[in-house]
């Protein structure tokens, strides 16, 4: 499949039928995880918006009952500063559903002023990062265990100007939000590749997968000052303030990402071309820093350290 041929462009009238199955979207109250949640939910899939503020989720289940009247909708609070909350929420969505389709890891965020979850995580890296990775391994084996499941992530063309800061991950000495975002989503690549590589070991059922919606026009950083909206949204550089394509659109490369049957583990879906802006999804490439298989592995280790939870993968031992 070749997006940018325009016969061959992704978009929402090439989403197989979705009946049957099961996706847990997180932040889906509004711009991107809203959007992709109702267009699977059009497709048929039941959806569960897993948001922080559930009055906003219940709206936005209703949004998308209107959109598609057959729709099963459904609501779940969880809010990734929390590891109490994360707990709580994989506890219910564990006792509500015996499988699991797909976990589209779709919430991020980016705090303005330095600031420590109830866990002591910089905040930034905890909703962005460090969340994703307990509220995955928490609901692994729902997907592990259900065939052509998929988790995919949703990071940004901003991880080209991320690093990992091992020598001060949370930022004590000095916090830059910039700074604190890109790291993040670098972050968010390293662990697909690394999740891939495990389930596939593991002979999982499973398919770990990353995308970024350009530059979209999203709810994004709406606590930040006006100018630092222009320079610090996704990839934007303020002689291109103007090239942004709709939450819509953005969303399609999540939705590829989560149904498109020719997509393999690893893989990593966005808007092409050089500046991946804008257009309909196709498969990118991202930095040579998110295929550090070392710093990768001295992630997960971390990840797992702050966050205490492990993940349920027995490595397949092939006679």
């Amino acid at each position: 499949m070749n997006s940018t041929t325009p016969g061959q462009r992704f978009n929402a009238a090439r989403i197989p039928d979705q009946s049957g199955r099961t996706a847990v979207i997180t932040g889906a109250n509004t711009g991107l995880g809203f959007e992709t949640a109702r267009m699977l939910a059009e497709h048929g899939a039941t959806v569960v918006l897993a948001c922080r503020d559930l009055g906003k989720a219940a709206a936005a289940a209703a949004r998308i009952r209107t959109a598609a009247p057959a729709a099963e909708v459904r609501v779940q609070h969880l809010d990734l500063d929390s590891l109490a909350s994360i707990h709580a929420a994989a506890e219910q969505l564990r006792a509500d559903h015996a499988r699991i389709d797909l976990l589209i890891n779709n919430a991020g965020g980016m705090r303005t002023r330095y600031a420590v979850t109830e866990d002591g995580f910089e905040s930034t890296f905890a909703t962005n990062h460090l969340g994703p990775f307990a509220f995955t391994g928490l609901l692994l084996d729902r997907l592990t265990t259900t065939p052509g499941s998929r988790i995919v992530t949703v990071s940004s063309i901003g991880h080209r100007r991320g690093d990992i800061h091992f020598d001060d991950l949370q930022a004590e000495r000095e916090y830059r939000y910039g700074t604190a975002y890109f790291q993040s989503k670098l972050a968010n690549l390293m662990f697909t590749y690394e999740l891939q590589r495990r389930l596939a070991a593991a002979g999982a059922q499973t398919i770990a997968v990353a995308a970024h919606p350009g530059n979209a026009q999203t709810e994004f950083g709406r606590e930040l000052p006006r100018i630092a909206q222009v320079l610090l949204h996704p990839g934007a550089r303020v002689v291109t303030w103007w090239l942004l394509q709709s939450a819509t659109m953005g969303a399609l490369a999540s939705v590829r990402a989560a149904v498109d049957p020719e997509a393999r583990g690893g893989d990593y879906f966005g808007p092409p071309g050089r500046l991946q802006f804008t257009g309909y999804p196709a498969k990118v490439e991202s930095t040579a820093k998110s295929h550090d298989r070392a710093a990768q592995l001295r992630l997960w280790a971390e990840s797992e350290r702050l966050t205490k939870v492990t993940y349920p993968l027995a490595q397949r031992v092939d006679h």
